[in-house]
């Protein structure tokens, strides 16, 4: 190999560098020990965040259910009431409040809603309270949520 000059080794020599990566791999040694342990800290907090959004969602949709719920109660109860106007809403009051028992972060709100309460009429209500986002979690994320529903008046009944 005379003649040959520079830093590049012969063609048919046999380079010596990566020693320590050649013994590590035959004592069964990886050079990625660590890279799961990256891997880890790097995704569970993305996907303790994801999962915090889904519980979020979840109790969202379960809020949007029982205030629709609520709303329905409250409008049957206030129809089923003899006596005035007055008395049917707050008897749509209680029956919203106990539906909504343990989903509302505060009051249950309950307003008439064009009702026509009259015999053959409708009684409508409006619903609505302030669900807990991530409450549980000590996240103060909420959202205020309405519904409404309608219930016929009993044709063949006082109304007052």
């Amino acid at each position: 190999m005379a003649g040959r000059t520079g830093a590049y080794p012969a063609a048919g020599a046999r380079r010596r560098c990566g020693g320590a990566r050649h013994l590590s791999r035959e004592a069964g040694l990886s050079t990625d020990a660590g890279l799961s342990t990256i891997e880890v800290v790097i995704l569970a907090p993305v996907m303790i965040l994801f999962i915090l959004v889904l519980v979020a969602f979840g109790q969202l949709v379960d809020g949007r259910g029982a205030v629709d719920s609520a709303a329905r109660d409250a409008a049957r109860a206030g129809s089923l009431q003899h006596g005035s106007h007055g008395a049917a809403l707050a008897a749509a009051q209680d029956a919203a409040a106990a539906t909504l028992k343990g989903t509302c972060a505060g009051n249950v709100t309950v307003r008439d809603a064009g009702s026509d309460y009259r015999s053959g009429g409708d009684f409508t209500v409006e619903v609505s309270c302030r669900v807990r986002g991530l409450g549980i979690l000590g996240l103060d994320i909420a959202k205020d949520l309405t519904g409404r529903s309608s219930s016929p008046i009993d044709p063949y009944r006082r109304t007052g």
